[in-house]
Order: C-alpha cells, then structure tokens, then sequence
C-alpha cells in the first residue's frame, strides 16, 4: 500500500475512533525493520507510566531503543551530595535487557534539573572537578557494561551564542565539557559518549559552534563518539537538505548523528491535512537518517501522545489545542506519522535486500 494511501485510511480511521490496527493487517513492528536498516528507533521512557500496561505493550512491541526521559539527570540521581538514588533508572534498565533494548543515558551534565546542593555551590575549582568526577563516575560506573550511549552534556550552547552559563561552568570553567567527557570516558571505555542539544538540527550559527566544539575536541583527543539532535519540530518547518549538510560534516570528522528527542507538534485542531503534513514530516526526517551512513538512530520523545511532555510545558500557543506530536494517539493506535515512518523504514529495508 503506498505511503499517501495508507496516510489517508489510517487518518481517516482515527478520526472516526476506529481501530487501524483493527482495519488493516498489523504492520511488522518497527523495531524489526530498523534493526534490517542497521539502526535504532527509540522512545523516552518515563517510569510513572509503568502503570499503563498499553504504554508498556507498545514500548517493547515496536523499539528498540530505550532513552530515560528523566531518571538518568543529575537532580534525580543525586539529590543530596554523596547520597545517590538508582531506583527508577534501575527500573528502566531491567526492562530495556527484558526487552533487548539498547539504552541511550540522558544525561549526566545539564543546567537545569540541577539539584540544590550545586546550585549554592561554594566549591573552589579543584573541589567542584572533584564532584563533578564522582557524579559521572558513579553514574556510569555502575551501569558500566548496560548503558551504551550516554549524552554526557545536555544544551551547553546559548541560542544567542556563546556557552551558556550554568553551574559546573561558574565553579569550573568552559573546560568543564571536556573535562565531563574525559571522565565517562574513564568511567566506561567502551559507551559511546553524545554532546545533545537542539535547534542544531540544521547548519546554522548555533550548529556551527557546536561543530567548532566538536572539531576541537577531536584535533586534542577529547573522548566523543557523536551528536544528538533533539529534533523537536513544528509541523511545517522540518528542512531535510539543511538537515542532512550538517550530518554530513559531523559524520565527516568520524562521529555519530542519532535523532535523539523527535516530536512534531501542532497547534489547532485535528483534521487530516494537519495528520498528513505531520507525516510528511516524519518522513522527511526518516529519510534524510536513513540516507545517512552516519544516522544511527531515531528516537521519539515519548511513546505516546496521551504522556507528551508538550502538555505541561506551559507554552502559550498550545492553550485550548489538541497536542498530539508522537506516533501513537492516546489510546496507542499508530497514526499516519506512524505509517510514514513504517514505510520509510520497509523502503530503505527493501534496497538493502
């Protein structure tokens, strides 16, 4: 079935409340055909949501990926200096290895979900490396071996330019990035170690100082195995040749691109031109991954609408809208950007033989 056909039953369907996987054969999960392709798809996980046996059905159904949407970040883990708390990532953990999961580490470094104890930091340089050192080497010291991709810093760059100030840089210095991804580095050898951010996605001048950064890094041997471009769009505005010039270059310097927090929201109501153009858009950023020997993988950020963190994040445009940017609607049956990204993946699958 074309991918303009299936796009039109499958809205169509959702629209009426009717089942689409009630009305069409059910499709091969999309974990299969990722893992045809040689690459990941994946969901931000959130363990409150565990609860929700429809939420758990569809996770180990149709990825293979797992990234903690919150769990992993420094205000979780560590919310009083020296006492360290694994319960929820844990949790996540068990289930990606019952699920033969690979698990993406969001994130060790970043300026917000600080916890008090570094926000009132007194520390002197050489005390704040230290903490800075025992956090990441407990952190991924204990998932040595389990967790094989950590974003190691998370949004270090300004939209204006320029780093952003944060508290590891007050105590520390600009060197306190590099600094992170020496020590993951030591704490685990063989993890893959990402820098994430976003509205880096294209070439532009917020993506050419992260690419600056990242030329630096390799010139003087600084552990770093690759870029995550969150990739949090709106409908509309996902521009695939400008996308794929800057994973193109970083590829080039021998690093990885991975789609690390897609959403592709929508403020108004839904109707079908707005369900196909967010297909189209998830097409265009399955595509441009797939056309890429440097994409390796493709993460939503969530697994469902119904969880979406865009319906509490207080952004004014969305008030009294329907916001469903994900793959799944509420109730877990796969939307057209579903089907878009289906075919892409059964596409590329078919080239390779």
């Amino acid at each position: 079935m074309g991918i303009r056909l299936r796009i039109l039953i499958g809205t169509a369907l959702l629209l009426l409340g009717t089942s689409l996987t009630a009305a069409q054969d059910t499709p091969v999960p999309l974990r299969e055909l990722a893992e045809k392709n040689g690459i990941y798809i994946g969901a931000a996980v959130y363990t409150p949501h565990f609860g929700d046996q429809n939420y758990l059905k569809t996770l180990g159904r149709e990825f293979n990926m797992l990234t903690p949407e919150n769990e992993a970040k420094p205000c979780e883990i560590q919310r009083q200096l020296g006492k360290f708390d694994f319960t929820k990532f844990d949790k996540l953990v068990d289930f990606a290895e019952a699920n033969n999961m690979k698990i993406h580490g969001h994130t060790l470094v970043w300026h917000q979900c600080v916890p008090p104890w570094l926000t009132n930091a007194k520390f002197d340089r050489d005390e704040a490396i230290k903490q800075l050192r025992a956090h990441i080497y407990t952190e991924v010291g204990r998932y040595k071996g389990r967790v094989a991709i950590w974003d190691v810093v998370n949004e270090a760059f300004n939209d204006a330019g320029g780093l952003r100030e944060t508290p590891w840089k007050k105590l520390i210095g600009d060197d306190y990035i590099e600094l992170a991804f020496q020590f993951a580095h030591e704490a685990d050898p063989d993890a893959l170690l990402f820098y994430n951010d976003y509205s880096i996605e294209e070439t532009n001048p917020k993506s050419d100082e992260v690419y600056a950064m990242l030329q630096d890094f390799i010139a003087r041997g600084i552990p770093i195995n690759g870029v995550g471009f969150q990739s949090h769009f709106s409908v509309g505005t996902v521009n695939p040749r400008f996308i794929a010039e800057n994973i193109q270059r970083i590829g080039e310097l021998g690093l990885q691109v991975q789609f690390t927090e897609v959403d592709v929201r929508y403020g108004g109501e839904t109707t079908p031109k707005i369900l196909e153009r967010q297909a189209s858009d998830y097409a265009k950023l399955m595509d441009t991954c797939l056309s890429s020997e440097y994409c390796t993988a493709f993460i939503t950020w969530g697994v469902g609408d119904k969880y979406t963190w865009l319906r509490n994040a207080n952004l004014g445009f969305f008030e009294n809208f329907t916001v469903a940017p994900l793959l799944f609607d509420d109730d877990y049956q796969p939307k057209p950007a579903y089907f878009s990204v289906h075919d892409k993946l059964e596409e590329y699958a078919s080239k390779r033989g």
